[in-house]
């Protein structure tokens, strides 16, 4: 049956009429050409046809003539796809508060807002993606990433001794700077791999090792020499944390753990805060990161240390392997795209 044959329900034209008004009306003000007041549409316009079809039973169908109708009333405008208001109406639907979508939903771009909507169910875990892609910058492509590698779960899981050694909040930001397992699918390793080709392979590609580690992460040097007792050590990796203001040593096993581990990795913080360390940082952090380890070896290996260190897996691949090229996993939002191309392009002359 053609759209325009579809039968009309009751007080259809009211509604037909409200969203023309109030698209005219972002026109007159310019608002579309800014992302947030376009987020904002899209929720009202999501907002009102949830509601009619809550409060009068309204199918599916009504989206299609909605689609056709405001096609025909805004011709230079693309974003009113069938498809497009099926998700402003499962945006309203995730997010009933207004408040929230104008404090924090409304300052990501539409399609990360719909990559949230297609990957993440739980509305716990989705406000922390949106609270985590404000405050990082978030690109939609990393942003998928991060949802595909399950930071969610994996943030704050790492074995740590940060609360009995550092004072709170900073054995909290501590703990949620780390995470287990560390993801490490950007590599191509053999079952055989040795440590310092982990390492090599970890500095090939440091940006995406950086995104891996999180937010604050600097890179000092790898092989970082120091020098104690006449005798010469090297650090696998030295790293300082801007947002705990300290020193951040990580020392890569491609085994598992094991509790002299632990020791080595106490010796190397009590001197990289007696050689390196300002008297203005905080207590330096050690990292192992192992291929796999027991949770009981490792909580008994930390028990008595008083230096503050974590541990946590490595893996070079997902449980779930990410998809070759992220976009193919996405072809409703690059439909969607395509169809924005030309708002897009009002915006950024905007």
């Amino acid at each position: 049956m053609a759209t325009d044959q579809l039968p009309i329900p009751e007080q259809y034209a009211s509604l037909l009429q409200l969203l023309k008004d109030r698209i005219r009306t972002a026109q007159v003000h310019a608002v579309l050409a800014a992302n947030r007041e376009l987020v904002l549409l899209y929720w009202s316009i999501g907002h009102e046809i949830l509601q009619r079809q809550q409060d009068n039973g309204w199918g599916t169908k009504v989206i299609e003539r909605l689609s056709a109708d405001l096609h025909h009333a805004f011709p230079g405008m693309k974003g009113f796809s069938t498809r497009n208001l099926k998700y402003m109406r499962a945006f309203a639907e995730a997010w009933p508060d207004e408040a929230f979508v104008q404090q924090a939903a409304a300052q990501m771009p539409w399609f990360h807002n719909c990559v949230l909507l297609d990957k993440v169910h739980r509305p716990e875990e989705r406000i922390w993606y949106v609270h985590q892609t404000i405050e990082n910058g978030w690109s939609r492509n990393i942003l998928v990433l991060q949802i595909e590698s399950n930071l969610f779960s994996r943030r704050g899981s790492a074995i740590t001794n940060f609360q009995s050694v550092l004072p709170p909040p900073q054995s909290d930001m501590a703990d949620q700077a780390l995470k287990d397992p560390y993801i490490f699918d950007f590599l191509t390793l053999s079952e055989s791999v040795r440590e310092r080709e982990l390492e090599l392979g970890l500095l090939t590609h440091i940006q995406r090792f950086l995104l891996e580690l999180g937010v604050g992460f600097a890179f000092v040097g790898n092989q970082y020499h120091i020098e104690v007792g006449g005798e010469d050590y090297y650090l696998d990796l030295l790293f300082y944390h801007l947002r705990l203001r300290c020193y951040v040593v990580i020392e890569l096993k491609t085994g598992a753990f094991l509790p002299e581990h632990a020791g080595k990795m106490n010796f190397y913080l009590s001197a990289v805060d007696d050689l390196i360390r300002h008297p203005d940082d905080k207590p330096t952090i050690g990292i192992i990161l192992c291929k796999a380890h027991d949770r009981f070896i490792a909580e008994y290996a930390l028990r008595d240390i008083n230096k503050p260190m974590g541990i946590a897996e490595w893996q070079t691949r997902l449980v779930e392997s990410l998809p070759t090229e992220l976009s193919s996993d996405l072809p409703s939002i690059e439909t969607l795209e395509e169809e924005l191309t030309d708002m897009e392009r009002k915006t950024e002359k905007g």
